[in-house]
């Protein structure tokens, strides 16, 4: 609880404009963009330098007040949700580019900052920084680093993870610690640096990040390929990784999302096929070339009843919005849109594509699939309304079988939304109970008064876990 002493410490430290505790301004707060999951915080409050976020952590700490830092709200675990009330911390004034080194490759920002802000800034010094999560429109930088987001170009450059070398961090007591550096390597100690990646806002708070640039791919070209088969498709995707061609983005559609994205988009997409494949390769001009012909080879020997390469950058450039916006076109369709990321070794796409099909014919449901085939990482996606309890029902024992499923098959439940609150009593199914006391030890090292983002990773308790007939 924020007692009035409470209160006048905080806005002596930010002043008043930047300290929100109406009901107006304490309900915008009260969720993301995960259904179905609310709750509100008892202040809301904007730090404008590391300095007073330290300052901020320390009386929380001392007050046992929970803290949810936030970025743009996204993500799709109930990961911002402050389900123990608490104050949520914003960065929307600490989101400058700091500094942009052409000499090594970096960039340092605050955490506010837009990711599509950042790619933009760099590319206009012909450099490039990979991690495209499809929400970079409106995402931080902030927000991707605490859910290790992913994107459509994972499957060849990797995932956030992969591009932070350093961060400025606020842990729980107020110490304000610097972890990594402008450096090739460096193994001095634990990698806190990768430990802070993905940890959703549980362990610290992150003020400030350098990220790995790379440069500029010389050309790209993208393909579709069309199925009228699913699994033919699946496979296509085993078989172009086993051919050693490891594309930019390879992306998997199923028909009813083709539909609905089709009707959201309209720029022309097949929606009298099962399936699509958009394919992007980047790089040398004579390696893109030589890879996509093999690319269309493998399509075509695997059943695609159509290949094309886009003809112009516009028309690529729609095809990839068309997918990006694959989220977006669903939910206008019924009030909740569930979307989920059950991820498998790529070898396994094909038996996880219809695992989900047979679970959604059982439990009759109209499950939307798509995602980052070539990476493994598909988006089964249900459009249904909260208040039909009984549909709610079968779509909550419809994704506990497509994770159980994934688990099966080698995979995880969550490649890039993070845990969170929604995924929670899940985690013990991957990793066991011996797993979970370890990252428990973990937090309590760090968090000891358990004031940082509580309730999210770690469930109350664990869900019985599906047993899958062979």
């Amino acid at each position: 609880m924020i007692t009035p002493d409470i209160k006048n410490q905080f806005v002596s430290i930010v002043g008043e404009d930047h300290y929100r505790d109406t009901p107006a301004e304490k309900l915008v707060y009260s969720y993301d963009a995960t259904p179905n999951y609310q709750s509100m915080p008892d202040a809301v409050i904007v730090p404008r330098s590391t300095g007073e976020v330290a300052a901020i952590v320390k009386i929380c700490n001392e007050h046992g007040i929970p803290i949810v830092p936030r970025g743009s709200g996204t993500n799709l675990c109930a990961g911002t949700c402050p389900t123990e009330g608490g104050l949520v911390l914003l960065f929307t004034h600490m989101n400058n580019i700091l500094e942009l080194d052409e000499e090594n490759l970096t960039i340092t920002v605050q955490p506010g900052v837009v990711t599509l802000d950042l790619i933009h800034a760099v590319e206009a010094k012909g450099l490039f920084y990979p991690p495209d999560p499809s929400s970079m429109k409106i995402s931080t930088i902030g927000g991707n680093i605490n859910e290790n987001s992913g994107g459509l170009r994972g499957l060849k450059y990797g995932v956030t993870r992969d591009y932070v070398l350093a961060l400025e961090a606020v842990l729980p007591n107020g110490d304000i610690i610097r972890t990594g550096g402008k450096l090739a390597k460096d193994v001095a100690g634990y990698d806190l640096t990768r430990l802070f990646v993905g940890s959703e806002g549980t362990l610290c708070v992150i003020t400030e990040a350098t990220l790995k640039l790379v440069p500029m791919p010389e050309t790209k070209q993208t393909m579709l390929a069309l199925y009228q088969d699913i699994e033919a498709a699946a496979k296509s995707v085993s078989s172009i990784i086993s051919n050693r061609i490891i594309p930019t983005t390879l992306e998997f559609l199923d028909q009813p999302t083709l539909e609905v994205v089709e009707d959201f988009a309209k720029i022309g997409l097949p929606t009298d096929v099962k399936a699509v494949l958009l394919i992007e390769q980047d790089g040398p001009p004579e390696v893109v070339a030589r890879d996509m012909k093999r690319i269309k080879e493998v399509c075509v020997e695997n059943d695609a009843v159509s290949v094309q390469l886009a003809k112009t950058e516009i028309e690529a450039d729609a095809l990839r919005t068309a997918r990006r916006s694959a989220l977006s076109a669903l939910a206008r369709l019924k009030p909740t849109t569930i979307l989920e990321d059950a991820t498998v070794p790529r070898s396994e796409i094909a038996k996880m594509v219809k695992a989900i099909n047979d679970i959604a014919e059982r439990y009759e449901l109209k499950i939307c699939t798509f995602g980052h085939a070539g990476d493994g990482n598909l988006h089964p996606t249900v459009a249904t309304d909260a208040r039909d309890h009984d549909e709610m029902e079968r779509v909550e024992a419809a994704f506990e079988e497509i994770f159980a499923h994934a688990i099966e098959l080698g995979g995880t439940i969550t490649g890039e939304h993070g845990v969170g609150m929604m995924k929670a009593p899940y985690l013990e199914w991957k990793l066991g109970p011996e797993g979970i006391g370890a990252m428990k030890m973990i937090k309590q090292s760090f968090d000891p008064n358990n004031i940082m983002n509580p309730n999210k990773v770690f469930a109350k308790e664990s869900r019985k876990r599906v047993v899958i007939s062979r």
